[in-house]
């Protein structure tokens, strides 16, 4: 509930989480033992992520169906609706009128920058190593709504890829999450911090498959974080070898070789068993310890010295072109 530019609810019982956390279990119990009541609703995509499905209930859209769910289960009032990675995009009317103005959304970033998806990938790309959990209220815009409350960290060094940050994330979130709706279960009230709309930036969606493509015109330093972005618990970042369409996984920046020359990038110059030594266009090699086919497996040792690394300017063009979207079924055509 807003009032006077704070929010409160007054007598909090309930908890409605809206999309899909591998921290839901965990939030789930920090609820039971402030004894507030929790339901999950997620899209039918995303319901594939859950281990367990017992109570959770999937909606296609906002549609009659959800709204009754709504109306008929639940004193909204009495009730936070939170928003993780959801699906759906929620009207103003939506917002004031069924969630009575008790929705909120958690960020992974230091919003207004980075506004939008994909934010660990998009992290790792742009070297980001501030970790930033943030909650804030939601209003018909994305990721635009007034901030409750954030904690910032170093993410530690030990972070390269993409599970290594989400685990981080999802232990920080916990923590997180649990200050949160301890406060508002003790009825505290929290200020409304309005973003700023003259600075900021928006992240599209990414998507292994489309995004994934390495370009090995880009420098060194890029070139190993692009791979790492795409590197575990995703497929890997795409490429060709020898005719053949591979993933590219475990990508290390290295200066301990010879200089190369731009026409040289993307050619294993050596094989070390474990790893291979390829060129770039500048100073720098990279190490490379997984080369994965289509049939997922790890061909590394049928890679020599002398083979080249190397991306059609189509499959370039394509990753620049297309837009990312999902919706509650999945990716969008």
């Amino acid at each position: 509930m807003l009032n006077y530019q704070k929010f409160l609810i007054k007598d909090l019982k309930n908890v409605v989480f809206l999309g899909y956390s591998k921290s839901f279990s965990e939030m789930k119990k920090i609820n039971s033992n402030l004894n507030i009541k929790t339901y999950i609703i997620t899209s039918p995509d995303q319901k594939k992520s859950f281990i367990s499905t017992d109570g959770v209930h999937v909606f296609k859209k906002i549609d009659k169906k959800f709204n009754d769910f709504i109306k008929q289960k639940i004193n909204v009032k009495e009730t936070l609706f939170v928003s993780i990675g959801c699906r759906w995009i929620f009207s103003k009317k939506i917002i004031n009128t069924l969630f009575n103005n008790n929705l909120v959304n958690f960020h992974g970033t230091r919003l207004p920058y980075d506004q939008g998806g994909g934010d660990i990938s998009w992290k790792i790309l742009r070297n980001d190593r501030i970790d930033n959990q943030l909650v804030h209220l939601m209003d018909s815009g994305i990721d635009t709504g007034p901030i409750l409350m954030n904690e910032s960290s170093l993410i530690p060094h030990e972070c390269k890829i993409p599970i290594d940050f989400k685990n981080y994330y999802n232990a920080k979130q916990i923590i997180f999450y649990k200050k949160f709706i301890t406060k508002l279960k003790n009825g505290d009230s929290l200020s409304l911090k309005h973003q700023v709309n003259y600075i900021g930036r928006y992240n599209p969606r990414l998507n292994t498959d489309i995004s994934g493509w390495i370009n090995w015109n880009t420098s060194s330093i890029h070139l190993s974080r692009f791979i790492n972005a795409f590197d575990e618990p995703y497929q890997g970042a795409s490429t060709f070898i020898n005719g053949k369409k591979i993933r590219i996984k475990g990508a290390t920046l290295h200066g301990g070789d010879t200089s190369n020359h731009p026409f040289m990038t993307g050619i294993i110059s050596r094989h070390d068993k474990n790893w291979l030594v390829v060129s770039t266009t500048d100073q720098n090699m990279i190490l490379i310890e997984k080369v994965i086919n289509e049939k997922n497996k790890n061909i590394m040792t049928d890679l020599k010295p002398g083979d080249r690394f190397y991306t059609p300017s189509k499959n370039i063009d394509y990753t620049f072109s297309k837009t990312i979207k999902y919706n509650s079924l999945g990716l969008k055509d």
